[in-house]
């Protein structure tokens, strides 16, 4: 049995070592498997060569089922619709009010084409158009993950994506209603009732029944994390992401019970979450660790959470503010809680974050389910460069340029300068010619003698 009174490590700024024992805390690597990695080239391997008949094979292997064919992937749209007035009239509710929180609010991410036109009559821009067919993996079985389906289709949908497949593993032939009816509120196009790294190949490479798609999104176990990475190229992916984490920086005069209870909601996850809480009050350090040891026992994954809590929760004490600023964009957390009373002072200051939430009444599970903004965000450190999952993430953007001779003319001459540089005469020579031509509009389009 776990221990309901976890010992969460402690750390305090002012040792001397102090970033070499923050590293040491929040380090976490990937395990690389080698016999995952093995298993899962096979697989890819197996599922581009077999096509159906392999992603078969290893479904009614890995998931326990018993189908006879290809056509029983599918997952028919009337069931989703079936679903959606099967769950609890409340939960439907809900669902479509978080669906539309997320929709307005990944309305604002919308990029539209633009160009102009420059001073010599070069026309320049971008052309801005949306991937054409996306898959969403979501996980399966027992498992019920309707806000995974919101977050990663919703955005796909608000960019224009033509077609978004879904990815739905059902382990023992279990579908779980609330899932279907959330993709049936996001409008998902197509279900196939499969998962694993057979289904990641079979987006990814197409089969006779599983459509290929341009980019692949969603969370997984182990084998789906590793034929993502493998398949990373032929199409894209969102993210190969970490453990769920929250740091949480508070002044000490919110309820010690909330802020446990946040610790609460990341380590849930799974043992290699990570909760932090940084603060420059160590008596308030206490008060939540009383809070932990008091309502740990009445939390239904309380053996995770305390596991979780004993191997990667961290307690900070830092001497003011300032400091925990300085210290949350080293740690470039995934989910950043302000528990203070004037949040926007420490905002202006936070550089690296996934998702920022204000204010002592901002908890972390609001933005995982329905506040609006999307609940993908880059874990492990990776703040400092990615950014959560958006509309831009289904979008791409292609460059313009259209010259006129008179442009073509001018631009001729520097780029021909440049690739000379380079020892590029076939680069040099193609720019040169039109600004010939230019010279001499009678040759323009003519070939020479």
């Amino acid at each position: 049995m776990a221990n309901l009174k976890p010992a969460v490590s402690r750390l305090n700024y002012q040792a001397s070592d102090f970033y070499s024992q923050l590293e040491t805390a929040l380090s976490w690597e990937s395990i690389a498997n080698p016999e995952v990695e093995q298993t899962v080239q096979q697989i890819i391997r197996d599922v581009r060569t077999n096509g159906d008949q392999a992603v078969l094979k290893y479904t009614n292997q890995f998931d326990r089922r018993d189908l006879k064919s290809a056509a029983e992937f599918k997952i028919d749209a009337a069931q989703l619709a079936e679903a959606a007035n099967r769950i609890d009239p409340n939960q439907l509710q809900a669902l479509k009010r978080a669906a539309q929180r997320i929709a307005d609010f990944h309305q604002h991410q919308v990029q539209q084409s633009w160009s102009f036109t420059d001073q010599g009559g070069t026309k320049l821009g971008q052309l801005i158009r949306p991937l054409n067919r996306v898959a969403v993996y979501v996980p399966g079985g027992k498992a019920a993950y309707p806000s995974t389906v919101l977050m990663n289709v919703i955005p796909a949908k608000v960019a224009g994506v033509p077609e978004i497949v879904m990815l739905n593993p059902s382990p023992d032939g279990q579908l779980n209603d609330v899932v279907l009816a959330a993709a049936h509120i996001a409008g998902v196009d197509q279900i196939y009732g499969i998962g694993g790294a057979q289904a990641v190949a079979g987006a990814a490479y197409g089969t006779e029944t599983i459509p290929a798609v341009d980019k692949l999104v969603g969370p997984g176990n182990i084998y789906v994390a590793a034929a993502k990475r493998i398949v990373f190229g032929r199409i894209g992916i969102d993210m190969i992401a970490g453990p769920s984490e929250i740091l949480v920086i508070c002044d000490g005069k919110t309820d010690p019970d909330w802020i446990a209870m946040d610790l609460f909601s990341q380590a849930e996850h799974d043992e290699n979450a990570q909760s932090i809480l940084m603060t420059p009050d160590a008596g308030f350090i206490e008060k939540v660790q009383n809070s932990i040891e008091r309502l740990l026992p009445t939390m239904d994954r309380h053996e995770v959470i305390a596991a979780s809590l004993e191997k990667r929760g961290i307690f900070i004490e830092v001497p003011d503010m300032a400091t925990a600023v300085e210290v949350a964009n080293r740690i470039a957390p995934e989910h950043l809680e302000l528990s203070v009373e004037e949040s926007q002072p420490l905002v202006d200051q936070i550089n690296n974050a996934g998702a920022i939430f204000c204010g002592r009444y901002t908890s972390e599970a609001l933005g995982d389910y329905c506040a609006g903004p999307n609940h993908v965000l880059p874990t492990s450190g990776t703040a400092r460069f990615s950014s959560p999952l958006g509309v831009y993430d289904f979008q791409k953007r292609s460059s313009l340029i259209e010259c006129s001779p008179e442009s073509a003319a001018e631009l001729g001459e520097v780029a021909s300068l440049l690739a000379r540089a380079e020892g590029l005469e076939g680069h040099a020579r193609s720019a040169e010619m039109r600004a010939a031509a230019h010279n001499t509009p009678a040759k323009a389009g003519q070939k020479k003698g």
